[in-house]
């Protein structure tokens, strides 16, 4: 089987790909500060089914360290409560009818270290599928310079094109981690 022809473009989009996933993930870690994305890890089991959290409920910030939990269906209160204690965030809902109130507790210098080195695995894991993404595409243009189908001047632009790729991605992903972790120290 012949390969394809050589998409920089799709390795550039598989590498914010990553970045994306890595965004989502620090945007869950709890900083002391209270934001709607602490919650988006969170399934819900109503109707018979696990449903995010934010299609049976509106999630919004009063106050600097509360969140509020507006859900929709009465029913799915308790639902939407349980879910909430079982995802182990440290968080303690105190319900009034229909809206769930979530203060978020201070953190203190131990945890905020614990949040630092999970920030770091998680740009860790970010860096290594940045650097499989290059692999797969230096492997490409191998396979098409071994099959004859590009010239050695073309593997080598393109080589270095997607190195620039990684290399901004890689700093994108350490300048994420900075950012969060100047977060999380200096709540």
């Amino acid at each position: 089987m012949k390969p394809g022809p050589f998409d920089l473009a799709e390795l550039k989009r598989r590498m914010q790909g990553a970045i994306g996933a890595l965004k989502q993930e620090l945007s869950g870690l709890r900083t002391g500060r209270a934001s709607p994305n602490m919650l988006d890890p969170i399934h819900v089991e109503v109707y018979g089914q696990s449903m995010p959290l934010n299609q049976v409920a509106t999630v919004s910030v009063p106050e600097a360290r509360l969140l509020s939990v507006q859900v929709w269906d009465q029913g799915n209160v308790k639902a939407v409560e349980k879910a909430i204690r079982d995802a182990n965030l440290g968080l303690n809902p105190q319900t009034e009818g229909a809206v769930l109130r979530l203060r978020i507790p201070e953190l203190n210098q131990e945890r905020r270290q614990e949040l630092v080195k999970v920030a770091h695995k998680y740009a860790e894991a970010a860096r290594v599928a940045v650097r499989h993404i290059r692999r797969d595409g230096i492997d490409h243009l191998k396979n098409l310079k071994k099959d004859g189908h590009v010239s050695e001047d073309e593997i080598k632009r393109h080589e270095t094109e997607v190195q620039k790729a990684t290399d901004a991605s890689i700093a994108e992903i350490d300048q994420l981690l900075a950012s969060k972790e100047k977060e999380v120290m200096s709540v």
